[in-house]
């Protein structure tokens, strides 16, 4: 089993109080103009949100192994990974807000974050980021470069036939690549039982002929392990893995979202499991961490947090005539 070094779990610890700080930040922000009636166009970040409060361990545990050359695709909950793949803080919260110094000039939006720098990307659409992530693997394969894809999805997308294409032609071909399932139990309203077939996703790579692995409890440390083995068999030429995670969403599906889907208890008992908190204590017992440690990361990430916030409030909108450049005709 592979163990995180200090200087690792302390760098996980900080990107997620970094992911947790913002999408705070967020929720406050993206009511301002919503009330007292919710109108999803109004305020300064409109349209739809989604948090990935509780997921945090699932960004950090893959992307602690993956340097610049390497490719991430992102769903469309993707803060969490953009934030521990690199991608530049201001420049994503300034996209989502829509402002002109955004990643995209303000034209993508939270579900289209794109960062070249840092090989990242994400979609709004389901399973989407799975073909791309496995034509970058090919890529690299063919042209003799270094670097591994890592294709981030949901257990709901496991449903959907890029799944299953893209995990055949990626085994077929051999390519560098790790898919990751993020199963927090819900598809938008839908539970997970009522939708898939078998109980756990990581069984459908044996048929694929790729190995399969199933993390549990929504653990940094135990991700870590899983990550590295595949990410390092997929650098060593020997092909993609499937690791499938159990996380768990601590927020609605979007913002507004009523939740009324969930059995009585479930919210209070998945907030009394907040991976961060958990985490933090870990790092203390283990003694990697103290409490003057511990306040100076946490005052750190929230400084990144407001300064992005900040920057993103005091940037310019695009000019209305903006909407017509960077566009196919």
């Amino acid at each position: 089993m592979t163990t995180p070094s200090k200087a690792q779990r302390l760098w996980m610890f900080e990107q997620m109080l970094v992911s947790r700080y913002l999408e705070e930040s967020i929720e406050r922000i993206y009511m301002e103009g919503k009330t007292p009636v919710f109108n999803m166009a109004n305020g300064p970040i409109p349209g739809e949100m989604h948090l990935s409060n509780g997921q945090e361990p699932c960004a950090v545990g893959v992307c602690a192994h993956l340097a610049v050359e390497d490719i991430v695709t992102a769903t469309h909950r993707p803060h969490h990974i953009a934030v521990a793949k690199g991608v530049d803080l201001d420049e994503m919260v300034a996209e989502i807000f829509g402002k002109k110094t955004g990643l995209s000039g303000g034209r993508g939006g939270h579900m289209h974050l794109f960062d070249a720098r840092v090989n990242f990307s994400c979609s709004g659409i389901i399973a989407q980021g799975m073909g791309p992530a496995v034509g970058a693997a090919l890529s690299r394969q063919l042209q003799g470069k270094s670097g591994v894809a890592v294709a981030y999805l949901g257990e709901g997308a496991a449903n959907q036939g890029a799944f299953h294409e893209t995990l055949n032609l990626a085994a077929l071909w051999k390519l560098p690549v790790v898919f990751v399932i993020e199963d927090n139990a819900w598809g938008i309203s839908v539970a997970k039982a009522s939708s898939t077939a078998i109980e756990r996703n990581y069984l459908r790579a044996a048929a694929y002929g790729m190995p399969g692995v199933f993390v549990p409890g929504n653990d940094a440390d135990a991700i870590f392990a899983a990550a590295g083995e595949a990410i390092a068999r997929a650098r060593a030429g020997e092909g993609p893995s499937l690791i499938e995670i159990e996380t768990h969403r601590l927020a609605g599906h979007f913002m507004g979202d009523g939740e009324t889907y969930r059995p009585a208890g479930e919210k209070e008992a998945l907030l009394a499991k907040d991976p961060i908190p958990a985490y933090r204590q870990r790092l203390l017992d283990l003694g990697v961490l103290d409490e003057v440690g511990a306040a100076a990361i946490e005052e750190r990430a929230r400084g990144r947090v407001d300064t992005a916030v900040q920057f993103a409030r005091d940037s310019a909108y695009p000019e209305p005539e903006e909407a017509l450049e960077m566009v196919f005709v």
